[in-house]
């Protein structure tokens, strides 16, 4: 093999058509003009992941908010069951509910304040209703109330992030 067989690689392909005749060139490397992206390309790839970057980040952000709403609802709804169970055994009356009953009647009902958990915050009653609120671990506060005529009534605060509650400050759910 000669020097200018092994170098074949490095060369360009006219030198190769130029030395070798009209052969096939194996193993030859064609140089090319461009070498990397140019700056419309670059910025095009920056638009577009700025385009998405927008969009995807406020959903990310309002998903977050209800996926911590969902424990604080599911605790406000035992807590609902539990109230019931209260009220049977003390011939149909809230008047016995507090949060620290109905954490000895569900001990999985949490209620002291906590960041790391969603737990039962307030519990109103009278002799025909009462009122339950969980606060969820980014401040929302979900409240379950039941008047006496039976109506019950779901609400959803946002004190702290203003955009908890589906988005605003507050609703229902």
């Amino acid at each position: 093999m000669t020097l200018s067989q092994s170098s074949l690689s490095y060369r360009t392909a006219a030198d190769h058509e130029r030395t070798a005749g009209n052969a096939p060139a194996l193993g030859v490397r064609r140089v090319s003009e461009s070498a990397g992206f140019s700056l419309p390309e670059v910025l095009v790839v920056i638009l577009i992941i700025g385009v998405l970057a927008a969009v995807a980040i406020p959903a990310f952000l309002n998903t977050t908010a209800k996926a911590n709403n969902v424990q604080a609802e599911e605790l406000v709804r035992n807590a609902q069951t539990t109230v019931e169970t209260i009220a049977l055994d003390h011939g149909g009356s809230y008047a016995n509910v507090t949060t620290t009953e109905i954490a000895a009647v569900e001990p999985t009902i949490a209620i002291t304040p906590s960041s790391q958990h969603a737990y039962l915050s307030e519990a109103g009653s009278g002799a025909n209703e009462y009122s339950l609120t969980a606060t969820s671990t980014n401040g929302d506060e979900l409240t379950i109330a039941r008047a006496p005529d039976g109506t019950v009534t779901r609400s959803c605060r946002s004190a702290k992030l203003e955009r908890g509650c589906d988005g605003g400050a507050s609703s229902s759910w």
